[in-house]
Formats: C-alpha cells, sequence, structure tokens
C-alpha cells in the first residue's frame, strides 16, 4: 500500500510530456493546413472575377432571353420572350452589315499593325544612335487614351480645315477628300488610325521575340552564304512563330471589340458605314434602349473572343513547351 502511494506521488517525466506537446501534426492535418492557406490567398481573386466578370456574363447572357426596358430599372419586371430578341437581331441587316464591317476592321487593322510593328521591330533590333529615344517616341500613340486619339485624329481628318487635306493640297495631291464624312473612305480612315493606335504594341513584343533569337543561328546563315532575306524567313520567322501567335491572338481580341475609337471618329456613320458589332452593342442598348438586343450583340462578341482566347491559351502552352 505504501509502494502505490510513493509511486503515485512521483513526478511525471518531464521529457515524456515534451515529447508528447511537440508531437507533429498528421500529414492529413498537415495538408489540409496548406489546402486553406492556398483557398485563402486566392479567394480575393475568385470573389474579384465572379462578381466583376463572372456575374455580368450569366446577367448579360439571361438579358438576352427577356423584354428588358427603360421602365424595368423601375418596376423590376422584365419578361421572358425566348429567342424573340436573337430573331429580331438576326433578321435586322444592320447585324450582317456590322459584322462583315467588324471583319474587315479586324483584318484590315491586324494586318497593318502586325506587317510595320514587325518591320519596325527588325529595325530597331540593330543598334545605331537615338534607338531608345525613337523607340519611346514611337510608344506615344499607345499610351494616348483610345478617346483623345478618335479626336485629334477626327480634326486632322476633317475636310475642309483638317492637317491631312491641306498637306496634301500643298503636294498637288488634292486637298478635299472626305475621309470621314464618305461612305466609302470612313472604315479606311478608322482602319488607318487603329493601326497607328496598335503598331506601338506590335512592335514591342516582337522586338522582344527577336531578342531572344540565338545570334549563332544568324553566324551559321551568313557562313552559308544565305540572304538577309532568306536568313529572315527560315531562321528568324520560325524561332519567333510563338511570339507572332500571342501577338496576333491579343490584337483580334483588343480590335474585335473595339467602341470608343469609332464612336469619337464617326460614331458608327455615316449611313452606318463604320458600324462594328461593338458600336451595334451601344447603339441598341443606349439609344435605342433596346437592351435586350444590344445583350444579344455583346454575346455574339464574347463567343468569337472566348475562341480566341482559347486559341491564345494554346499559343502560351505550347510557347511554355
Amino acid at each position: 500500500m505504501a509502494s502505490t502511494t510513493a509511486s503515485a506521488a512521483l513526478p511525471a517525466d518531464p521529457a515524456a510530456d515534451a515529447g508528447k506537446a511537440e508531437k507533429p501534426p498528421s500529414p492529413l492535418r498537415a495538408k489540409r493546413r496548406r489546402q486553406l492557406a492556398q483557398w485563402g490567398f486566392i479567394a480575393p481573386a475568385v470573389l474579384f472575377m465572379a462578381l466583376f466578370f463572372g456575374y455580368p456574363l450569366v446577367r448579360n447572357i439571361v438579358m438576352s432571353f427577356q423584354d428588358y426596358s427603360p421602365s424595368t430599372f423601375f418596376t423590376g419586371e422584365a419578361p421572358f420572350n425566348g429567342l424573340d430578341n436573337w430573331r429580331n437581331v438576326f433578321d435586322d441587316g444592320l447585324f450582317g452589315k456590322a459584322l462583315w464591317q467588324t471583319v474587315l476592321f479586324t483584318v484590315g487593322s491586324l494586318a497593318g499593325q502586325f506587317c510595320i510593328g514587325l518591320a519596325l521591330a527588325v529595325f530597331f533590333s540593330r543598334r545605331f544612335p537615338l534607338n531608345g529615344i525613337l523607340r519611346s517616341l514611337i510608344l506615344l500613340p499607345w499610351l494616348v487614351p483610345m478617346v483623345v486619339s478618335g479626336i485629334v485624329w477626327r480634326r486632322i481628318f476633317d475636310q475642309d480645315t483638317g492637317v491631312l487635306n491641306s498637306f496634301l493640297g500643298t503636294l498637288g495631291l488634292g486637298g478635299d477628300t472626305p475621309w470621314l464624312t464618305s461612305t466609302s473612305m470612313a472604315l479606311v480612315s478608322v482602319i488607318l488610325v487603329n493601326i497607328w493606335i496598335g503598331i506601338p504594341f506590335n512592335m514591342v513584343i516582337l522586338y522582344g521575340g527577336l531578342q531572344e533569337v540565338p545570334k549563332e543561328l544568324h553566324e551559321a546563315a551568313a557562313l552559308d552564304g544565305a540572304s538577309a532575306w532568306r536568313t529572315f524567313r527560315s531562321v528568324t520567322l520560325p524561332v519567333l512563330k510563338p511570339v507572332i501567335t500571342v501577338v496576333l491572338v491579343l490584337g483580334f481580341m483588343s480590335t474585335v471589340k473595339i467602341l470608343d475609337l469609332v464612336l469619337a471618329l464617326t460614331d458608327g456613320g455615316p449611313a452606318d458605314s463604320t458600324q462594328t458589332l461593338g458600336t451595334l452593342t451601344y447603339q441598341n442598348s443606349f439609344v435605342q434602349m433596346d437592351f435586350g438586343a444590344g445583350a444579344v450583340v455583346g454575346n455574339v462578341l464574347i463567343l468569337i473572343s472566348a475562341v480566341f482566347a482559347v486559341f491564345y491559351l494554346r499559343a502560351n502552352r505550347n510557347e511554355g513547351k
């Protein structure tokens, strides 16, 4: 009995208690903690995307199947009308015209931006005095807000007081071209302005890609007696192909939905000759107050952009490999 009492009175082993206190968590619990920490870091970004991108997208899709009018903002009533909005938009000849002019505007802009941007990138890839200063100056059109560029170019293109017609008249090349008021010249003028705006972006990205072309390949081509054009076509372009793909896809996604530039230059006129899908969305929604029809055209733009976004992601993945 005494021995039992004595053993019970002995103090606990501190080493054993310390071992129990410092026992590491189980692998499953540690994994859960890591997962919670990861979700905690990405939760703000997920919330932001869901609130400012996911909800508007879903709301726009729903609106395209509703009779949504200005009175809806006060009554909250937007009756479901099935495919009526889609049918009305597609039956309207203006949608087909806007779609075709969007294709012309996008293709013309991308072709001009890419060709001039690539030429400038090749030009500036060689060292010469004032190289950095000139490259910085070329970036200016890219830094100016789109609306400001449109207003400036509208004054330049003015048929009566514009700088361009005055300059052409001085050269004896005519000085009364209706750049923005002729149905045959307005879209061309808008394309030219958009090319001017997009050249810096193309030049910067392609210039960076040219810096990654191994010099050894150029030296080997020179030893084989290849001309400058043959070297560029057979050596530089294949290496530059992933960068070219990314530039064209990003350029497409930013060009196909342009709105502010067209509004600042022509407001979609004259006679809808510069009407694109972007301006048609604006016109349906905020001029005619037919929000359902505007949502339909907006969904078409979203679908087109989504298709090319997939191409962009695949191009990025292939470039990473």
